[in-house]
C-alpha cells in the first residue's frame, strides 16, 4: 500500500477529514521516523507545498496529536517531537548527536502505592531514556 493511502487510511480511522496537507504531513511523519518537530516538517515540506504554512502544520499535529494517529512526546528538553509510530514502545535520546531511537518494550507493568481509596485511570503512557548511542559512547 502506497503511503498516501496508509496515511490517508490513518486519518479516516481516526476521525480526521483527509486533506493535501493532512496527508502530506502524516506521509511525512510515516517515511520519516527520526521523530521531527513542527519546524523540521515545516522546512522540509514547504518547497514542496509552497501553500503550506507552519500555523497548518502547528494545528495539524496537534489535531492528529488530540485523534492519537500520532504520538507527541517530550524527551527533547526544547522541542515537542512527533511519532507516527502509536504502538507501544519508549524512546531513547542520545545526549551527544540528539537522535531519538525508538526501543520496543514487551509489556508495561505498573504499580502504584495506593493511598486511601484513590484509583488511577491511565490514559497514557510516556517511557524515556537517554544517555549515549554507540557511535557516541565516551567508552568508545
Amino acid at each position: 500500500m502506497r503511503t498516501s493511502a496508509q496515511s490517508k487510511k490513518r486519518l479516516l480511522n481516526h476521525g480526521i477529514r483527509p486533506s493535501l496537507h493532512r496527508i502530506a504531513i502524516m506521509d511525512y511523519l510515516m517515511l520519516n521516523r527520526t521523530h521531527p518537530t513542527s519546524d523540521t516538517i515545516f522546512n522540509d515540506l514547504n518547497p514542496k507545498i509552497p501553500t503550506l504554512s507552519k500555523t497548518t502544520v502547528y494545528n495539524t499535529v496537534k489535531l492528529l496529536t488530540e485523534r492519537k494517529a500520532i504520538l507527541s512526546i517530550n524527551i527533547d528538553e526544547k522541542n515537542q517531537r512527533y511519532d507516527s509510530n502509536i504502538e507501544q514502545h519508549a524512546h531513547f535520546r542520545c545526549k551527544d548527536c540528539g537522535v531519538i531511537y525508538d526501543i520496543m518494550i514487551d509489556e508495561l507493568h505498573v504499580s502504584y502505592s495506593e493511598k486511601g481509596t484513590e484509583k488511577f485511570v491511565i490514559t497514557d503512557t510516556e517511557i524515556s531514556y537517554k544517555g549515549f548511542c554507540e557511535p557516541c559512547n565516551p567508552s568508545n
